[in-house]
């Protein structure tokens, strides 16, 4: 079996088929692979589901970056160069691996991310956008090293990008503009807000859940 760089949990299909459709499962902060399965249960039977885990402890869980402050508080905050650029690497790096090591469809392949996931998600469309079918980034932002990105493949490539009003993590301000880029640069973006803070909520989680669907009619 091929070696998958990064620690990560694999849910195969309800029926065991090979070749199925996969969603590659990005946690936020401080959390783990397990954080964001009970959302990836409730995506559609057919998926391959495989949630990987961040390289690096914190506090009890694990981290795909440390924040560069120096542009002011929490709310204003950026990936760490160096660690970013690392994690995307060993994010693609598991994607390519874990679709030849569980026989995915590499045509069918999405990304969910929450938070840091969500901020790696939506970079890595950006990177590299012919790997990914779908993405869904919730609670999340473009980082300034990729804003300038224009990149070939990415037109009518359907993104969900959700905000909570009431999120004073990553304010919906910073979720709206990276919608507004991503729409720019030719994707066919879904921008949604909800009355929450820095969580997934019924509504959001249920839309996630029609825009998923929706991709694998």
């Amino acid at each position: 079996m091929t070696e998958i760089p990064l620690e990560h949990v694999h849910v195969a299909p309800n029926d065991g088929s090979d070749a199925a459709p996969a969603v590659f499962v990005l946690h936020g902060r401080g959390a783990d692979e397990e954080d964001l399965l009970p959302v990836a249960e409730s995506l559609p039977d057919e998926l391959h589901v495989i949630s990987l885990r961040a390289p690096d402890p914190l506090q009890g869980g694990y981290t795909w970056y440390e924040l560069d402050l120096s542009g002011g508080g929490l709310h204003e905050s950026q990936p760490h160069a160096e660690d970013f650029r690392r994690s995307l690497d060993r994010i693609a790096e598991s994607v390519s691996a874990a679709t030849d090591a569980y026989g995915l469809d590499a045509d069918r392949i999405g990304l969910l991310g929450f938070s840091q996931g969500a901020i790696t998600s939506l970079s890595l469309l950006l990177e590299d956008p012919d790997s990914y079918g779908w993405v869904v980034g919730l609670h999340g932002y473009l980082p300034d090293s990729h804003l300038d990105l224009e990149p070939d493949g990415i037109g009518g490539k359907p993104v969900f990008v959700g905000a909570g009003t009431g999120d004073r993590v990553i304010p919906e301000s910073r979720a709206e503009a990276a919608a507004d880029r991503l729409a720019e640069v030719g994707a066919d973006v879904t921008y949604e807000t909800y009355a929450t803070g820095h969580g997934i909520g019924r509504e959001e989680l249920a839309d996630v859940v029609a825009f998923v669907e929706a991709r694998l009619r």
